[in-house]
């Protein structure tokens, strides 16, 4: 026990010690900014997140570090504690039925389509977007717009670079492989890069779904947000889908991640078919 009474969750010697208020206070901080929760399975894992965070900022302590971001809530290392804490899990083609469905659904709608892809990480679904519309609406990027956000400003960063290993573009198609990305020669063996015609369809920006007020001037016929409310309460969940709403088109479509399941969260949207909604009239 420390004197004030407070338990030190094991660590290694190098690690800077995280009390439990510590853990409960950087909890609280990071659900009141982004929504997200931490579960106490997560302790560890926050604990050397912290302990790498107050070294980068020059602070002596977990509890400085902490004190300096509560007393200090528009500093630019919030952005640095922001992204620590996402998870940026993502991949081409990922649950494939959904840009099957996307691609019928965009068949049936007048261009340019819009999709907005608002957990895009580090661009991988964002790109599977725009390839999957270029290839119904036409191959021009005047045809499909995607709006491309995600809180972590690095995984955004790296999605505007649009340059992916061999590795990570296994799971495209050939053709489409060769239609939209640059293989790389020399230096840049083994890499692929985005080509202008898919590129010039996104626009990538940072965004917190959390934020009072979204710096959103548009709507859409379909809206991505997948595998990204598993992170919130109930609460910010059900707020979130409302927003979504006013944002959509008629008879617009919201795509959910496979573990997810909004139809006992909100009578706003109906289940139109596998992990896929739309907005009850």
């Amino acid at each position: 026990m420390t004197a004030s009474g407070s338990r030190l969750f094991s660590a290694p010697a190098t690690q800077l010690p995280m009390s439990s208020e510590d853990f409960a206070q950087a909890a609280r901080l990071l659900s009141d900014r982004t929504g997200i929760v931490l579960g106490d399975h997560k302790e560890e894992m926050t604990a050397r997140v912290l302990d790498a965070q107050a070294r980068k900022s020059g602070q002596g302590s977990v509890a400085a570090y902490l004190a300096y971001l509560r007393q200090h809530p528009q500093a630019e290392i919030w952005q640095s504690f922001i992204n620590a804490f996402t998870v940026n899990h993502t991949a081409f083609f990922r649950e494939r039925h959904h840009f099957e469905i996307l691609a019928d659904f965009a068949k049936q709608r007048p261009a340019p389509i819009s999709v907005w892809c608002c957990a895009a990480s580090t661009g991988e679904e964002a790109y599977t977007i725009a390839m999957t519309l270029l290839e119904v609406c036409g191959r021009a990027p005047s045809r499909v717009s995607v709006l491309a956000t995600d809180i972590d400003s690095k995984a955004i960063q790296k999605a505007q670079r649009g340059v992916y290993t061999a590795e990570r573009v296994k799971a495209i198609p050939e053709n489409l492989l060769r239609q939209y990305f640059q293989r790389g020669r020399g230096s840049n063996e083994g890499l692929v890069r985005v080509k202008p015609v898919l590129g010039e369809c996104i626009r990538f920006q940072t965004l917190n779904l959390v934020e009072p007020a979204w710096p959103i001037d548009q709507k859409f016929d379909a809206i991505f947000c997948r595998n990204t409310m598993i992170y919130f309460d109930k609460k910010t969940q059900v707020r979130i889908l409302e927003r979504f709403v006013p944002l959509l088109k008629k008879d617009g479509l919201l795509f959910a991640g496979h573990s997810e399941n909004f139809t006992y969260l909100t009578q706003v949207f109906r289940l139109q078919g596998q992990t896929v909604y739309r907005v009850v009239s």
